[in-house]
């Protein structure tokens, strides 16, 4: 009797191919999913949020007096005070109202009061009449 519990409980070993292991053609096609879908994912999803990122860390480093910008809070205001040796902000979010915030609870530079070196606006020709 005790050997159809036996029997029923365990399963026989099957012969597998001997060697191969990792490095082999089956072990490296095995991986190839793997490598494709980690490709897939850092260039899709990693790679820009990467890039988000470093612009974010771009703009909270030439915060300037008059820019808007969005807390993580949800609250949308104006830079009114920079204090450059400090990572407080002072944001004006109403009329009269103003808050420190921490540059790095800054979401997003909604407009900036900077303007690049170059970016004069181009003037227009004067129209012959």
């Amino acid at each position: 009797m005790p050997s159809i519990f036996n029997d029923l409980l365990t399963t026989p070993a099957h012969a597998q191919s001997a060697g191969g292991g990792f490095l082999s053609a089956d072990g490296l096609m095995a991986m190839l999913p793997y490598v494709a879908m980690f490709g897939i994912f850092y260039f899709l999803l990693i790679r820009p949020q990467q890039v988000k990122q470093k612009q974010l860390r771009n703009q909270l480093s030439t915060l300037r007096r008059g820019d808007r910008v969005l807390t993580a809070g949800g609250v949308i205001g104006v830079v009114q005070k920079v204090q450059p040796d400090s990572n407080e902000v002072e944001v004006e979010i109403a009329q009269g109202v103003r808050v420190l915030v921490l540059r790095d609870t800054i979401s997003s530079v909604i407009t900036s009061s900077a303007t690049p070196a170059n970016d004069s606006a181009p003037e227009k020709p004067a129209k012959k009449a």
